[in-house]
């Protein structure tokens, strides 16, 4: 029997269209450098092709259609909770059945720990099936017993075969899957190595395949690239129904889960972790974590409260005002959008009257967190001004607000739940946008000093004044 021909091809990592020759810009999407070269076998002829697929017959299918009326809804029969706080925040209430998950991040970031450790919880009352193609069982092994994972429910395979996966999941029916990772797994009737953008197409295809006929939920590992996105073809992303990323600084402790798609709940939650000797374990008070050993006295600093998802989460904001030795200041933000920094500097400077055309500006959000929300502008102005004026802010006090244009405080949203953490960690006073006060009740934040403040120039002689 003959071999298969095999041919070159360029495939675009964005969208999936493929060219026999390499194109610096994408046809189809448009994209810049994202084709890469990929080695697939030539397809048969159209005539061959026609007469093994053979003629449909009309009217005949192997389907059959569900009643609207008799799918369950309930979240006991829709949804497996995992018994990991952080985590079922983040997925929406609990892993849906028959859904496909895909996590990301860099690699030691800690994804395979997680994922062990959302193992040994599920295997508790339900079957585990761990697939490896990355590692040896007994690494898998070694890393369970370090984590203190329970060992009875849970299966493993090193495996990189899809069909064979595929075979061993259907016979096995297991309650969770989970596939580490799909960057290492290979269809063999794809003649092209593992990791390729066709391999990795059709594989996260075929595992989808399966988790939605046996009604099996599966989370995949994927690798990201340079520049942080998931390594393979962006379709990889559209096709799953969850796509997580694991965040942070390695040389820190903290990591932060972020789900940047859910087709079953929100994707502004974040779950937060702190990498330990045993493990990733919960941070189920943030705000307390982030604000821990802030400076006392020292100017340059203010505390924001911004909102992921339905939680409010206390930030220290750090700025560092200092003359430029240079005939050009340098700015750097780190945790804080670069071109808002530039923004506010420049309200600052036209509004309130504050120069800093001979100032080296630096602007850090500590604990690894990125501050995105509008309503984070107000404390990184006032740390700014602060560290100009080299007058501290109060060590209790807490700003709240979004600066136009025009130097105006602009009103926020959910500003009674920000208020509220505030007073349950200990701060005594905030300052918030005037127009926010109307709809809020004074009474029902006792001990906390509410300061309301129209424009920017008001809200920094608050850190003028001496009480």
């Amino acid at each position: 029997m003959a071999k298969d021909k095999l041919k070159t091809i360029y495939v675009c990592t964005n969208c999936g269209e493929t060219s026999p020759r390499w194109l610096g810009r994408c046809p189809s999407c448009g994209a810049w450098n994202t084709m890469t070269e990929d080695v697939v076998a030539e397809p048969v002829k159209s005539s061959s092709r026609t007469a093994a697929a053979g003629t449909r017959m009309t009217g005949q299918t192997s389907l059959k259609a569900l009643k609207l009326k008799n799918v369950s809804t309930t979240e006991e029969k829709s949804r497996i909770v995992t018994g990991i706080g952080e985590l079922d925040r983040v997925l929406g209430g609990g892993i849906v059945l028959g859904s496909m998950t895909l996590i990301g991040g860099e690699p030691g970031i800690g994804k395979s720990t997680i994922l062990l450790q959302l193992c040994g919880e599920v295997s508790k009352n339900r079957s585990v099936l761990y697939v490896t193609g990355e590692e040896s069982v007994r690494q898998i092994k070694l890393r369970a017993v370090r984590l203190g994972v329970p060992e009875d429910n849970i299966s493993l395979v090193a495996e990189s075969d899809v069909d064979e996966i595929c075979g061993l999941i259907e016979q096995l029916k297991p309650d969770l899957v989970v596939i580490d990772s799909v960057q290492t797994m290979r269809c063999t009737d794809i003649s092209s190595s593992a990791g390729t953008v066709s391999q990795v197409k059709e594989s996260t295809a075929r595992f989808l395949n399966v988790a939605k006929s046996n009604d099996i939920p599966m989370f995949i590992v994927g690798h990201v690239n340079k520049d942080g996105a998931i390594a393979g073809p962006k379709v990889m992303e559209h096709i799953v129904d969850t796509v997580l990323y694991f965040e942070g600084d390695k040389t820190l402790p903290y990591r932060v889960l972020r789900a940047v798609k859910n087709r079953y709940g929100s994707t502004n939650e974040i779950g937060m972790f702190d990498m330990t000797g045993r493990g990733l374990a919960q941070i189920e008070n943030p705000s307390q974590v982030m604000l821990e050993g802030r400076p006392v006295g020292i100017s340059g600093t203010c505390v924001a409260c911004t909102m992921e998802g339905t939680r409010p989460i206390l930030s220290e904001v750090q700025a560092l005002v200092t003359k430029s030795s240079f005939p050009t200041p340098r700015r750097t933000a780190s945790g804080f959008d670069y071109n808002r920094m530039y923004l506010l500097l420049a309200v600052l400077e036209k509004r309130a009257g504050y120069f800093f055309g001979n100032q080296d500006v630096y602007v850090n959000i500590i604990g690894g967190l990125r501050l995105d929300e509008t309503a984070c502008d107000l404390p990184v102005c006032l740390a700014m001004a602060s560290s100009l004026l080299d007058l501290p802010v109060g060590e209790k006090t807490v700003a709240i607000g979004e600066v136009g244009l025009g130097g105006e405080i602009r009103s926020v949203t959910h500003l009674e739940t920000r208020l509220r953490e505030a007073k349950r960690i200990g701060f005594d006073t905030a300052i918030v946008p005037k127009h926010n006060l109307k709809a809020i009740d004074p009474s029902q934040f006792e001990g906390l000093r509410l300061i309301g403040v129209s424009y920017l120039r008001d809200a920094v002689n608050c850190i003028k004044l001496k009480d």
